[in-house]
């Protein structure tokens, strides 16, 4: 794996600069390399496309990866057949079997109407719950900042997520709700970010490739049609990741260490 370290303003440690730093699935203490990993989606199917054999390779390491899905994707289809309800029950159906596929541990669905996702206190409680459940060192979200064209719900939940990691679900008073109910502060160790601009980390997923594109085609609603050749560019666009770093595929992420 290469990768380049990120500062954060979220610690009194904020470096500048570019700077290697450990990588914890190599680390002498293997326990690193199992400890939780929370995903947070916009959608279903977005995980696996973005960040799908990272988490077949991480689950596969013995990591309990929570998979959070934010909106139902009941806007999705292009059918005239096709309601909102029914698609949003197929695609959470498609969802739990893709993430079987992956190795995931548990779905977690908010069930927010597709295209309507905001940044409001019910979405930031509800994510910094699960990070307060689960307590991850490792959460993987999509990138909020690409520019121009851009889908609003991936906007909202990967700056959502960001703001829960630091500062919601670190801040004792953030939600007193919470600590009513037991769940105490957690502070999350770093960030992977899919769909990034400026990618700083690539993870070589060659043994895991296959298995990202076999849950990917388990959401058939979206993929069903011409999936052979979204197959050819899937694997066309990784094998291009992969030269970066000399291996057959790879995915890549900006990551972010909260210090």
């Amino acid at each position: 794996m290469t990768q380049a370290n990120s500062s954060s303003e979220a610690g009194s440690g904020a470096q500048s600069g570019t700077q290697e730093y450990p990588n914890p699935d190599d680390a002498a203490d293997v326990s690193l390399s199992r400890t939780p990993v929370l995903v947070v989606t916009p959608h279903p199917d977005d995980a696996e496309s973005g960040a799908g054999a990272t988490i077949v390779r991480w689950a596969a390491q013995g990591r309990k990866v929570v998979l959070v899905v934010c909106t139902n994707g009941d806007k999705g289809s292009s059918d005239p057949e096709m309601t909102s309800p029914k698609l949003a029950a197929i695609r959470e159906e498609e969802q739990r079997e893709a993430a079987e596929v992956m190795g995931v541990s548990e779905v977690v669905f908010l069930r927010h109407t597709d295209q309507h996702l905001r940044d409001t206190y019910e979405l930031r409680e509800q994510i910094s719950r699960q990070i307060r459940i689960h307590t991850p060192d490792t959460v993987l979200t999509i990138d909020p900042n690409r520019p121009y064209i851009r889908h609003e719900d991936h906007y909202v939940c990967g700056r959502v997520t960001l703001n829960c990691v630091f500062p919601y679900a670190r801040d004792r008073l953030a939600f007193p709700e919470h600590i009513a109910e037991g769940l105490q502060p957690h502070k999350t160790r770093e960030v992977y970010m899919w769909g990034s601009l400026e990618p700083d980390t690539y993870l070589d997923v060659t043994d895991t490739f296959d298995v990202k594109l076999d849950a990917l085609s388990r959401h058939r609603s979206q993929v069903g049609q011409g999936w052979e050749l979204r197959e050819v560019r899937a694997r066309t666009r990784y094998a291009e990741v992969g030269k970066r770093i000399g291996v057959t595929y790879a995915e890549a992420f900006k990551r972010i260490e909260i210090f």
